[in-house]
Parts: structure tokens; C-alpha cells; sequence
């Protein structure tokens, strides 16, 4: 295992770089390799309140600066993230374990937010009625509601920040980053970028840490609004203390994404598009396939052709050009993944491919879990309703579309499910039936594009608007209503 000098990472407050006071650092490590790659500081609550001090100074400014000219910084930024497009997509792959073409998809994605959200100034429009009642006008409004913060989660570290950033920089609001501390190299080289484009000092701020940084973004009396995504439980965490100091809070939370397979279906394409789903990013994103619901005459054939897709998968360094799925985030996971593995396999289920403990030539230390397919899951089943988080495909068989919507609907969760088919009507009836916030018809992972709100539902969202899009705008403006009477004998007074 190689072992590089790792440097400490510092904070970027009021449009400096700064090191931290933290007693305590966490290594940061390359996924497929082990090896140390920088030391993230624990900030304390002391230098979150910089953070908070340095953002309010330079709220009052920024919120006046007119929104045509706020955006004229995003579209600064966006050309930069396209000059830097390759290095970005080369840290989060260091950092994150994610195969190259995975990690440009992710950068790809952080800059249509950027230009979704330079289209502020139609977006903050209000609405005006005049003469509601003689010579009276009613106005409706958007301000920016002052600091607001993000607490980012590891597995997409180039792109969650950018469902809300952009959209709060453009509403006229000032903005904290929390990246999770697992990865946070890639929000690094990103203020480095936004250092270049020139934003008045304090605008943008990033603090390291982990739970005691997170709290005091928390309770933090200067933080107006936190968005929030990463496990549910921590979601609900995150929400009810946010919540209880009088923030907005948007916290997606975690995910069981089924994706049904119908007889009708055709087979090649749903198998790609479904192996993909479910081991792209080695399972690790809250829109990944993680149970299989075939319908009636679909399960032999589809059992058979996913089992031969997963098993030729090509694992190893995302670096690798032909590479088609990376390690999982940390030995911890690996061990949660291959812990759960073996639960379901003592509860009954089929390991029709089991990928626990690979050996990857010249990786002998990476955290990889090959691609792994139970059959014959149940309800019943713990790993049914676990997110493993990992390259862990369940398979359950049923005999009526009913069913398999009805299974859908019995889960905790509800950020999305798919549905195969060659009927519009099947169509029709699941994505008005399925108690889910993203649909998949034909398509294996429902990541809607940036002027589309990433929706979601039951535990795997808390909130009332969303990340990306219009939700982003509403999100971090306060609407105000203004009713206005001008007499006519008044104004001929002028």
C-alpha cells in the first residue's frame, strides 16, 4: 500500500484559504488503492461561525446586486468548469472511487445546474395584478432569505453541491458548503474556481467536518436554510433540528429503488440499462436499482441474461478506461455491504453471484465488492427494505403487474422505481399508481435533468421543495406580497 505525504486541508472563509484549528483530522483515502491522499480537518463550531460572520457581512451587498449581474458569475464559473472539465473528473474518481466516464457524467451534470440556474432572472419573476379593488395593486415578490448552507454526501461529491449552490448564489443569497469528509477534494479544486471569478469576499464559504461542524451549521441563529442529502436516518436528524431553530430544511434522505420487468419488455435492452442502474457507481447513488420485480414469463429469461451482464462486468481502477465499475467508498462499507450479503443469504435468499471478497490484481488492498445478484427475496427479508448502498442487486418474482405495484407502494421509501415495458397503457397505469418521486419508464436510473426538480417521497425525502430547478429558486427565496393603493387625487399632486 502506498502511503504520499498528505497534506491538511484547509477552510475557505471570506475569500481565503484557511487553516484550521481542529484537534482532530481524517485521512482521506483512494478507494481502489488505500493509499492517504489528504487529511480533512473536524472543523469546530468557532470556525463554522467565521463562516456564518464572513457570509452575513456580505449578505446586505450581494442581495442588492442585481440578479442580471449575479448570474454573469455563473456563467464565469461554467467556463471554467469546462476548462478544468477532465481534472475535476479526474479528482472525484481519486477521491470517490468512481470509473472516468461515471465521474465526467457527474461533472456534466454540476454544470447544467450552473446554466439552469443562470436563467435566475426569468425564475425570480413575481406576479402583479392591478385595480384588484379601485385604484389598489397587489404585487407578489421574491427576496433571498440571507445564509444559507449544504451538507453534501459522498457519493456524488462534484455534483449535489450544485442543486442548490448556483441556485441560492443566483437568488441572492450567501452560501456555505459542508462537503461530506470522506471526499472532499473535489469541493477543493471547485472553490479554487470560484476563488478566480472574482465573487466579493464572503459570498461562498466551505468548512471541513464532520457531526459537531454539521450541529453547528444546525444551530447556527445566522443559517436561514439547509439542504441536506445522505441516509435517512440522518436526513430525519438533520430535518427535525433544523426545523426546531426555525431554518427551511430539504433533506433527501435513502432509497430501495425497485424497477419492474414485464413480460412485454424487451429483454437486451432492459438488461443493460437495469445492470447499469444497479452497478454503476458500484450501486452507491440514491437512484441505483437495488430490487428486480419480474412479472409472470419474464423471470427465467431476465433471471438468466442479468446474471450473465453482472458476471462479465469488468472491476477495477476507475482511472482504467475500461473499467466499468470502482470500489465502494471505505472498508467500512465494503464490510457493511458483505455483512448484509451474508444476512440475506442466512435468510433464505439465492446468491446467484456472489461478490464479496474479490481479488483485483494489483488492487489487492481497494474496497471493492464485485456485482452481486440474490434471487427469491421476499418481503419478509431484512435486506428487502435495507439500502445496502453497495453493487447488490435482490431479485423477486411475481405473477400480476398489481403486485409488483403494490410491492412498490408497501416499501418505507420513495425516491424512485422503474417500469419496463412495451405497453403505453402499463405505462400510463404505473406512473399513476406508483408512490414514488422519480418514474422510470423504459429507463433505469429517473435522474431528471436540472430544470426538473429531483423529486422524492416518504422517507426518502423531508421537506416541501426540492434541489434543482424552480424548487431550487422557491427554496431560497421568501415570497412577499405588497398591496398598494395610489389614489387618483394623490398622484396629481406630482
Amino acid at each position: 500500500m502506498k502511503v504520499t505525504t498528505s497534506p491538511k486541508l484547509p477552510n475557505y472563509i471570506n475569500g481565503e484559504w484557511r487553516a484550521s484549528d481542529a484537534a482532530e483530522f481524517l485521512q482521506v483515502h483512494n478507494p481502489a488503492t488505500a493509499e492517504v491522499l489528504a487529511e480533512t480537518p473536524l472543523s469546530p463550531k468557532g470556525e463554522v461561525d467565521q463562516a456564518v460572520q464572513a457570509a452575513s457581512a456580505a449578505f446586505p451587498d450581494w442581495r442588492r446586486t442585481p440578479a442580471t449581474d449575479r448570474v454573469q458569475y455563473l456563467f464565469k464559473l461554467k467556463n471554467l468548469l469546462e476548462q478544468h472539465f477532465e481534472e475535476l473528473a479526474r479528482t472525484i474518481t481519486l477521491e470517490c472511487g468512481k470509473t472516468l466516464a461515471e465521474s465526467r457524467g457527474e461533472i456534466r451534470r454540476a454544470i447544467e445546474n450552473v446554466e439552469t440556474a443562470g436563467g435566475a432572472p426569468i425564475l425570480l419573476q413575481g406576479d402583479f395584478s392591478e385595480d384588484i379593488a379601485s385604484g389598489i395593486d397587489e404585487i407578489l415578490i421574491r427576496q433571498p432569505l440571507g445564509v444559507c448552507a449544504a451538507i453534501c454526501p459522498f457519493n456524488f461529491p462534484g455534483m449535489i453541491p450544485f442543486w442548490f449552490m448556483p441556485y441560492a448564489l443566483a437568488a441572492g443569497n450567501t452560501y456555505l458548503v459542508k462537503p461530506s469528509e470522506k471526499v472532499p477534494l473535489t469541493m477543493r479544486k471547485v472553490f479554487e474556481l470560484l476563488h478566480g471569478i472574482g465573487l466579493p469576499k464572503g459570498v461562498v464559504n466551505l468548512v471541513n467536518g464532520a457531526k459537531e461542524t454539521v450541529d453547528a451549521i444546525l444551530e447556527h441563529p445566522g443559517i436561514r436554510a439547509v439542504s441536506f442529502v445522505g441516509s435517512t436516518s440522518t436526513a430525519r436528524y438533520v430535518y427535525a433540528k433544523a426545523a426546531s431553530t426555525g431554518k427551511r430544511a430539504q433533506c433527501q434522505g435513502g432509497a430501495k429503488n425497485p424497477i419492474i420487468i414485464l413480460p412485454d419488455a424487451d429483454l437486451e435492452t432492459s438488461t443493460r440499462i437495469t445492470a447499469d442502474s444497479a452497478f454503476g457507481c458500484a450501486g452507491q447513488r440514491c437512484l441505483a436499482a437495488s430490487l428486480i420485480v419480474t412479472v409472470g414469463a419474464a423471470r427465467k429469461p431476465f433471471t438468466e441474461a442479468i446474471f450473465q451482464a453482472a458476471a462479465e462486468r469488468t472491476v477495477g481502477y476507475g482511472l482504467d478506461e475500461k473499467v466499468q465499475m470502482g470500489p465502494v467508498i471505505s472498508v467500512q462499507s465494503k464490510t457493511r455491504i458483505e455483512g448484509l450479503i451474508e444476512k440475506g443469504i442466512r435468510e433464505g435468499a439465492t446468491p446467484l453471484l456472489d461478490g464479496r471478497q474479490p481479488r483485483i490484481p494489483g488492487f489487492e488492498h481497494g474496497y471493492f465488492v464485485r456485482p452481486t445478484i440474490l434471487d427469491n427475496l421476499n418481503p419478509q427479508h431484512e435486506i428487502t427494505g435495507t439500502e445496502v448502498f453497495g453493487p447488490v442487486l435482490g431479485l423477486i418474482h411475481v405473477k400480476t403487474m398489481d403486485e409488483a405495484i403494490a410491492f412498490t407502494n408497501s416499501g418505507r421509501y420513495g425516491n424512485m422505481a422503474c417500469l419496463f415495458t412495451g405497453s403505453g397503457a402499463n405505462a400510463r397505469k404505473f406512473r399513476h399508481e406508483a408512490e414514488v418521486g422519480n418514474i422510470g419508464v423504459n429507463v433505469g436510473v429517473a435522474a431528471p435533468m436540472a430544470f426538473f426538480p429531483f423529486s422524492g417521497a416518504k422517507e426518502s425525502f423531508f421537506g416541501d421543495l426540492h434541489g434543482q430547478g424552480r424548487h431550487a429558486i422557491e427554496f431560497f427565496t421568501q415570497t412577499k406580497v405588497v398591496v398598494e393603493r395610489w389614489p387618483k387625487e394623490w398622484t396629481r399632486k406630482f
